[in-house]
C-alpha cells in the first residue's frame, strides 16, 4: 500500500502542468506508454496505481460515516425483526447493484472497452440522452447534501467532546451544558478550505485510509460501551420489542409510521457509495481489469459495513431499548467513561474531514474539468502557478480552483450553520439519490449493456426490484419530510442546539 491512488479522477490538473509528459495512445491495445517523465495509462492519463484493498479504504470511508451512527435509533423504531431484515435486505441490493455498475467503467466491453471516469459518462456510454442530466443532477445534489450533513455531524461531535465534559464535572442534569455549534462548523470550514486546495488528490490516499481507521475506531467504541450498558444489567425502563417503538406507550400511531420511513431512509444513506463508485473505479490499476478488482473491494466493503451496522445497530438497541438517541454517541446515551467518549467524538470528526474531501473531489472535477472546456483560453481558470513549498517541493496553485473551491467549503459551512438537522436531513438526501444512484442506472445500464429483452425473466425482476426501491425511496423521503417539518416548528438559526 506504499502509494495508493485515491482518486477522483482528478487528472486534468496535470494538463495544465506537465504537458510535455504527454504522448496519447489511442489505440487502445492496453500498451502502456513510458516517456522520459512518467508512465501512462492506454488512454494518455496519469498511470493508476489503486487496488481492491485501497479500493475497499474509500468504500469504507465513504460508507460507514455518520450512517452507522443512527442505526441504534433505526432499529428502534423497526423493531429486533424487520430492523435486521431490513439492514441486510440493502446491503443485499447495494452490493448487487454495485457489481452491476462497476461493469459500466468501462464500455461497450466491460474489460477492453474505453474508461468513463465518472457516473455521468458511464451513463452517457450506456443509456444517453436526458437521463445524463438526470443522474448529474442526483449525483452531484447528493454530494452537496453529504458535504453539508458532514459539516453539521462534525460539529455535533466536537460539541459532544465540550458536553460530555461538562456533564462529567457539573453532573448528568446540569442545564449550562449546552454549546453552540457554530463556532465548530466554522472551525471544521477552515480545515476543509486547506485540504480542497490540494489539486492532485491521489497524494492523499493517507487521508481515506486514516478515515477509515477511524470510522472502525468510533464504531468499535460506540459498540463496546454498548456491550458494557447490556452487560451492567441495571437498565431501569430499557424495553425492547419485536416490533420497536409501541403505539400507545412510546408513540402515536402516525409518529409510528413516519418514523419508521425514517428509519428505512436512514438505512438507506447508511449505504449508499454508488455516487462515487465510478470514481473509485477510476483509481485503481488496470490490470487485473478495474471491474473484477473494484468487484472484490465491494464485497470487502460492504461485508466489513455489514457487519459493523448489524452489531452497531442491533448492541445499540438492547443498550438503549426504545429510547435509543438518533446519534449514540453524541445524543448522551453513554455518559461514563467520559474521555472514551471524547476519544470517539474525535474520531467521528477526523473521519468526517477525510469523507467530506472524498465527497467534495467529484464535484470539484466536475466544475473544473467543464469550465476548461468551455474556456480553454482563459488564463485565470487555466494558468497553474507553481510555488515551492518547504518538505513538499512545488505546489501548484491554481486562481480558479483557490476562488472556487473555497466558495463552494464557505456554502456548505453556511448552509450547515442554517439548517442544522441531522437525522431528517440525511434521511432525505439517502431517500432522494438511493433510487436513482443506487438502483435504477445500474440495472437500467445492464440491460441495455447485456441486451436483455423486454418481459424476460431477467428483464421482469430487474424491473420489480427497481420499482420495489423506488417505493421505498418515496416512503423514506416522505418520512424524512414530515421529521424536517417537526423540526422546523421549533426552530431558531444560530442557536446552541442538543
Amino acid at each position: 500500500m506504499s502509494n495508493p491512488s485515491t482518486a477522483m479522477n482528478l487528472e486534468h490538473h496535470h494538463h495544465h502542468q506537465d504537458p510535455e509528459a504527454y504522448t496519447n495512445n489511442n489505440n487502445n491495445n492496453g500498451a502502456v506508454q513510458f516517456d522520459s517523465r512518467k508512465a501512462l495509462d492506454d488512454d494518455g492519463r496519469p498511470k493508476r496505481t489503486g487496488t481492491w484493498l485501497t479500493g475497499s479504504a474509500h468504500i469504507i470511508t465513504a460508507v460507514i460515516g455518520s450512517g452507522v451512527l443512527s442505526l441504534a435509533w433505526a432499529i428502534a423504531q423497526l423493531g429486533w425483526v424487520a430492523g435486521p431484515v431490513v439492514l441486510m435486505a440493502f446491503s443485499f441490493i447495494t452490493f448487487f447493484t454495485s457489481t452491476l455498475l462497476a461493469d459500466a467503467y468501462r464500455s461497450p466491453d466491460p474489460v477492453t472497452g474505453h474508461r468513463n471516469y465518472t457516473y455521468m459518462d458511464a451513463v452517457r456510454a450506456h443509456l444517453g440522452g436526458r437521463k445524463v442530466q438526470l443522474c448529474g443532477l442526483a449525483q452531484y445534489g447528493n454530494l452537496v447534501g453529504i458535504t453539508v450533513g458532514y459539516t453539521i455531524t462534525a460539529s455535533i461531535s466536537i460539541v459532544a467532546v465540550k458536553r460530555s465534559n461538562c456533564f462529567h464535572k457539573e453532573g448528568h442534569g446540569a442545564d449550562k451544558c449546552h454549546v453552540s455549534n457554530t463556532p465548530y462548523m466554522a472551525i471544521f470550514g477552515c480545515i476543509q478550505l486547506v485540504l480542497s486546495q490540494i489539486p492532485n488528490f491521489h497524494k492523499l490516499s493517507w487521508l481515506s485510509i486514516l478515515a477509515a481507521v477511524m470510522s472502525f475506531a468510533y464504531s468499535i467504541i460506540g459498540l463496546g460501551l454498548s456491550v458494557a450498558t447490556v452487560a451492567g444489567g441495571d437498565r431501569k425502563g430499557v424495553r425492547t420489542t419485536l416490533t420497536g417503538v409501541t403505539v400507545g406507550v412510546e408513540v402515536t400511531a402516525a409518529q409510528k409510521v413516519w418514523r419508521t420511513f425514517q428509519a428505512i431512509g436512514d438505512i438507506a444513506f447508511a449505504y449508499a457509495y454508488s455516487t462515487i463508485l465510478i470514481e473509485i473505479q477510476d483509481t485503481l490499476r488496470s490490470s487485473p481489469p478495474e471491474n473484477k478488482e473494484m468487484k472484490r473491494a465491494s464485497l470487502a466493503g460492504i461485508t466489513t459495513t455489514t457487519v459493523f451496522y448489524v452489531l452497531c445497530g442491533c448492541v445499540g438497541y438492547a443498550a438503549f431499548g426504545n429510547n435509543a438517541p438518533g446519534n449514540f454517541l453524541t445524543g448522551f446515551g453513554f455518559y461514563e467513561p467520559f474521555w472514551l467518549i471524547d476519544i470517539a467524538n474525535i474520531c467521528i470528526a477526523i473521519h468526517l474531514v477525510g469523507a467530506y474531501q472524498v465527497f467534495c473531489q467529484p464535484i470539484f472535477s466536475f466544475v473544473e474539468s467543464n469550465c476548461q472546456k468551455k474556456w480553454p483560453e482563459n488564463k485565470f481558470i487555466t494558468r497553474e502557478h507553481p510555488i515551492t513549498v518547504p518538505f513538499i517541493g512545488a505546489f501548484y496553485v491554481n486562481l480558479f480552483r483557490l476562488v472556487w473551491r473555497s466558495a463552494y467549503v464557505v456554502v456548505t459551512v453556511v448552509l450547515a450553520m442554517i439548517f442544522p438537522f441531522f437525522n431528517d436531513f440525511l434521511g432525505l438526501i439517502g431517500a432522494a439519490s438511493f433510487w436513482p444512484l443506487t438502483v435504477y442506472f445500474p440495472i437500467e445500464m445492464y440491460i441495455a449493456r447485456a441486451k436483455i429483452p423486454k418481459f424476460s425473466i431477467t428483464w421482469t425482476w430487474l424491473k420489480i426490484l427497481s420499482w420495489t426501491c423506488l417505493v421505498v425511496s418515496l416512503f423514506a423521503a416522505v418520512g424524512s419530510v414530515e421529521g424536517l417539518i417537526q423540526s422546523v416548528k421549533t426552530y431558531q438559526p444560530f442557536k446552541s442546539g442538543e
